[in-house]
């Protein structure tokens, strides 16, 4: 019995600090706040009406995901964010769940894509709710498909970016936005409505 009151006084000792209401848990936001950053700072190295340049990338769901896979099934729209758990990047995916419709009217699939390990972009969707459209990780090698897209940013993060890919695997637009602004989603649904359906 003894072991048992030890035992306990134990986990609580462990505990308090954790659940105790000081500074610390009362400063977190659970959002890092990078301040204002270069609006641009990479240069494209695709364009549009060229083939887009494939790739496999895994994803927090567990599936591993390759962009030809959904050549001559469904438009692709690649959705590049900068870094998980900012505030841009935390407004924008979520706002991505109201045109979901829209999205599947236009027969589109979205892919996310951030620099960031599985791990970090699993607990960062979660804690937003979740999203509805595949999160993909480009952590190793670390910006690959950023840098092949000409996305990948001098301090190692991607540019906030959006490529809109048609059908037979053909860029039809593209969309590099200041860094510091989430992209009009205005813009996403224009251009989805010009895609093949």
């Amino acid at each position: 019995m003894r072991n048992i009151f030890f035992g306990i006084f134990i986990v609580f000792l462990v505990a308090a600090p954790c659940l105790a209401d000081g500074p610390v848990s009362k400063s977190y936001s659970g959002i890092f706040d990078p301040g204002e950053l270069t609006p641009i700072d990479s240069e494209l190295k695709v364009a549009v009406g060229e083939a887009a340049p494939d790739f496999t990338l895994e994803a927090i769901s567990g599936k591993t995901v390759r962009l030809s896979s959904f050549k001559g099934k469904s438009n692709v729209v690649l959705s590049f964010i900068p870094a998980a758990w900012t505030p841009v990047c935390s407004g924008q995916w979520p706002g991505y769940n109201i045109a979901k419709d829209e999205f599947t009217e236009n027969n589109a699939v979205l892919l996310g894509i951030s620099v960031d390990n599985v791990a970090t972009l699993f607990a960062w969707t979660l804690e937003m709710g979740g999203l509805w459209f595949e999160v993909l990780s480009d952590f190793w090698p670390h910006g690959a498909v950023a840098e092949t897209y000409g996305l990948l940013r001098s301090d190692g993060t991607a540019e906030r970016a959006l490529v809109f890919i048609d059908k037979e695997g053909i860029i039809s637009a593209i969309h590099v936005e200041d860094i510091n602004v989430r992209p009009p989603l205005e813009f996403v649904l224009s251009e989805l409505k010009k895609l093949p359906r």
